[in-house]
């Protein structure tokens, strides 16, 4: 180039050099290079905050396509379930957190945006390819913080579960709190809290006749399975409702 010269712009959509992130976005979804130290580093850190157990890991399948379904009532369950999982994991994040600066670091870490209230084929098709890779695709199944107990399970959970004839191994987060996504509604300092583990299961075969009613009788058995095990995770952290004295506990 000769001197004096102005350089012609980059083509549209070109990344400029010097706007580069700092955090390397993964080419391929199914290797974040960010996953092992974000486990590493989060796990002191979270502990360093709330008094954490990580309970019935071991009913985790340590290899092959399996999928965590936790519940969600407050942001500190996302990172809570993917720094103790027992194994690298890729968990569905809403769309909006993928911006600026956020954005190369969530997708470094493996996890994948999802645009609610709409039928989001990227968000499935990226989770398909997650699992079709042998590895943990962790979802939150009611869709947002809520009340925490399952009561309200998107079908997508039966579909990726299906299609893929992946296990799903529940997971129930106890001890976070209200519902809330703000720094005000975490857990208090010290807080003691359960991540529980239970046993997987598969919702149902997959015969290659994914019908509606056929996804929706899926998504039903799982609201029984995850529900029951958050009971069982209750009782077994000692978390379960106590019926006072004398009273009918039929009533």
């Amino acid at each position: 180039m000769s001197r004096g010269t102005t350089p012609l712009p980059a083509p549209r959509g070109t990344a400029d050099p010097a706007r580069r992130p700092r955090w390397p976005v993964p080419a391929d979804i199914t290797k974040p290079p960010l996953s092992g130290a974000a486990h590493w580093i989060g796990v002191p850190l979270l502990r360093s905050f709330w008094r954490i157990r990580s309970l019935g890991t071991h009913h985790v399948p340590l290899g092959g396509p399996v999928i965590l379904a936790g519940n969600h009532t407050n942001f500190a369950d996302g990172p809570l379930l993917y720094a103790f999982s027992p194994r690298p994991v890729h968990f569905w994040i809403k769309q909006e957190m993928f911006t600026g600066v956020l954005d190369p670091v969530l997708r470094g870490i493996g996890h994948i945006p999802v645009s609610r209230g709409s039928a989001d084929r990227g968000m499935i098709m990226s989770s398909l390819k997650v699992l079709q890779a042998g590895n943990a695709l962790g979802v939150f199944p009611e869709g947002t913080r809520g009340a925490g107990d399952f009561a309200e399970v998107h079908n997508g959970l039966a579909y990726l579960a299906m299609r893929s004839g992946a296990p799903i191994v529940p997971v129930a987060c106890l001890g976070t709190g209200e519902r809330g996504a703000s720094i005000g509604s975490l857990p208090a300092f010290r807080a003691k809290i359960d991540v529980v583990y239970g046993k997987p299961f598969l919702p149902a075969p997959d015969t290659g006749k994914r019908s509606r009613r056929a996804v929706t009788d899926a998504s039903e058995r799982i609201v029984e399975r995850l529900t029951a095990h958050l009971h069982e995770a209750e009782r077994l952290t000692g978390r379960a409702a106590k019926v006072p004295a004398g009273a009918d506990a039929r009533a």
